[in-house]
């Protein structure tokens, strides 16, 4: 990105959470929109536009990193398949060798013998027959066990290397998506540079002022609302709850990066993630699968270190930090900072651990300086 834009994303505030809602085609971003004239586009058109090339981009974003998540899964699959077609060769080789011996054995103790019946009748000691009759009957045991295994080893062997095989092209198949993911993301944040380059500092100024115009507006709405509970319900956190919280107000200040998640930048869904690990409870890679996996908790009933989720598509995540604010990753060359919690469309929220009590005398943390400043909308 270019310098410019670089600044002022680190410097806007937030986009309207209400603007975001409005379907756009795309459309081509030239210098044209930027000149006075009949021809130019309003704050409202621009917002609009800006907000839908950040979605996209996050959306993008996100699916690199569900692909990601699923080529890890994929080459730990591969390994652990190579390491038991390894194993399963080892045992069908030794079943082999002890396969020879036995023929070999076989072949040396071809002779004529009394049946073991008219042995017992003819024996000076039938008990000493009988025992010996036992030890052969165990050797002839462990004979046919030996084949056994030889066979079952063979076979899955076989299908060990069979399912090895579908692992790697799957694995392969997953590698190439992950790499159109990342090309995706690419060209969306090429989009978002261009149309911010392609503005002169007036409006990237007007920009800024609506946008905060329009998540005061939204935060409102959503407070008058009652979605939030009665005003001033503060909740306390559980205890990863509140770690989870104290790590990501440490990470106030960080750059956003796509695919990032710590400790020196993150995505929306990387910080959340690494959130929530650091205090003792893993949760899904991306927004979509904490969305789809965790357990979802009613608005009036967030407590801080809960996670809202936002757009339609669950495309960007937050943890909540109590007072109607949450802490989040909002987009590509933003910071990790606090913001309203409106800023953005809510879907919902869940609940990463749901079982866990409350905390008794939380006190919300206090805010390092300049935690709210900068871009919002996600």
């Amino acid at each position: 990105m270019s310098g410019r834009l670089l600044r002022w994303v680190c410097t806007g505030s937030a986009l309207s959470a209400l603007v975001t809602a409005a379907p756009l085609a795309p459309y081509p971003v030239t210098a044209a929109h930027a000149a006075p004239g009949p021809g130019r586009r309003t704050v409202t058109e621009l917002l609009t536009d800006l907000q839908r090339l950040y979605r996209r981009a996050e959306e993008s974003t996100e699916q690199y990193n569900a692909a990601e998540e699923q080529l890890k899964d994929k080459r730990r699959e591969v390994a652990e398949l190579d390491r038991g077609l390894a194993r399963a060769r080892a045992a069908a080789h030794d079943g082999r060798a002890a396969a020879g011996r036995l023929a070999r054995q076989q072949y040396q103790n071809s002779t004529v013998e009394f049946s073991p019946y008219v042995r017992l009748l003819l024996a000076r000691d039938p008990q000493g027959v009988l025992d010996q009759r036992h030890v052969l009957h165990r050797a002839g045991a462990e004979r046919a066990a030996t084949v056994t295994r030889l066979v079952e080893g063979a076979r899955r062997a076989d299908a060990l290397a069979d399912a090895a095989r579908w692992a790697l092209a799957a694995r392969e198949s997953l590698t190439q998506r992950q790499k159109s993911a990342r090309d995706k993301v690419h060209a969306r944040l090429r989009e978002v540079e261009g149309l911010l380059s392609a503005l002169s500092a007036d409006e990237l100024a007007a920009l800024g002022r609506a946008e905060e115009r329009g998540a005061e507006r939204a935060q409102r709405t959503l407070v008058a609302s009652g979605a939030l509970g009665a005003p001033g319900a503060g909740r306390a956190p559980s205890a990863r709850g509140a770690r989870a919280l104290r790590y990501a107000l440490k990470q106030i200040g960080k750059p956003y990066a796509w695919g990032a998640k710590g400790p020196s930048a993150f995505d929306c869904s990387g910080l959340t993630q690494r959130a929530w690990g650091v205090a003792g409870r893993g949760i899904p890679r991306t927004s979509q699968q904490q969305w789809a996996r965790l357990p979802r908790v009613p608005l009036r009933g967030l407590r801080p270190g809960d996670l809202v989720v936002y757009f339609p598509k669950a495309t960007h995540v937050a943890l909540y930090l109590g007072g109607g604010k949450v802490v989040h990753a909002p987009h590509p060359g933003a910071r990790v900072k606090v913001s309203p919690l409106a800023t953005n469309p809510v879907l919902g929220a869940v609940r990463p651990d749901p079982r866990a009590a409350s905390l008794s005398g939380y006190r919300l943390p206090r805010l390092p300086a300049g935690a709210t400043r900068g871009a919002d909308a996600g």
